[in-house]
């Protein structure tokens, strides 16, 4: 049970790079992965209506966790905070301060890890936001590709393959990008940012069902569905290295 009033009177986090529209339908605010990331969020960014909050490390698994120890754990206030409109049963829409809420982790696997935890909080104790249609996933590249004096993004593999194919006899330059801090504030802005170039995924209410039920799986206290899990899914794994 969260303490009453646990969130009032709290001043927005100093990582917090606000927006200055104070329009929430119009305001986006930006979770990013690391401080490195964003440091080119913030520089990158369309101060007018993006707002970037980074978050160090990985946050705290809520799939068990109380509301009290949820508003203990650092980043997670950071968020809340910077949200505006509670959580749980004090939660209030017509608080929130920002009205797109975008996930944007690297394309690796601890950046997957970070944004199903991101999922599994806002379903659990957030679900109205997710109802709401106002949270989303980035969609950064995965690669630069030149040729010549042209230089394309690259957002899946298949798409990589059949640019590739079509470049045949020429000279091509391939820059993968493990994370979003490898990418300058400019590459970022017009990858990833930039409402119209950029890739977004709307998350649903299956979507976020799906990665809390991966996540319970994973985290939970039944160990045969963990089991059975890793081990039919272990021949499909990626090593980032």
């Amino acid at each position: 049970m969260l303490r009453k009033g646990a969130l009032d009177g709290a001043s927005l986090p100093g990582k917090l790079a606000d927006c200055q529209s104070r329009n929430a339908a119009e305001a986006e605010l930006f979770i990013v992965e690391g401080d490195s990331a964003g440091g080119s969020a913030k520089m990158g960014r369309d101060r007018k209506f993006q707002a970037i909050l980074p978050l160090r490390g990985k946050i705290l698994n809520t799939e068990r966790a109380q509301l009290d120890r949820i508003v203990k754990f650092e980043e997670l206030k950071a968020l809340l905070v910077a949200l505006g409109a509670g959580v749980g049963e004090t939660f209030d829409m017509g608080k929130l301060r920002y009205h797109r809420i975008v996930i944007m982790t690297d394309a690796d696997v601890d950046g997957q890890h970070i944004a199903t935890l991101l999922l599994t909080f806002f379903f659990r104790h957030m679900s109205e936001v997710v109802k709401g249609g106002y949270l989303y996933m980035a969609v950064p590249p995965l690669y630069k590709i030149t040729a010549g004096k042209q230089s394309q993004y690259v957002y899946a593999e298949e798409e990589k393959e059949n640019l590739l194919k079509g470049l045949r006899g020429v000279k091509v330059s391939i820059q993968r990008y493990k994370g979003l801090g490898e990418m300058n504030p400019v590459q970022l802005w017009e990858t990833t940012m930039n409402p119209e170039t950029r890739i977004l995924k709307q998350i649903t209410v299956e979507d976020a069902e799906a990665a809390d039920q991966t996540f319970t799986m994973l985290m939970g206290l039944e160990v045969p569905p963990r089991k059975r899990f890793i081990q039919t899914r272990a021949k499909f794994a990626e090593l980032d290295i």
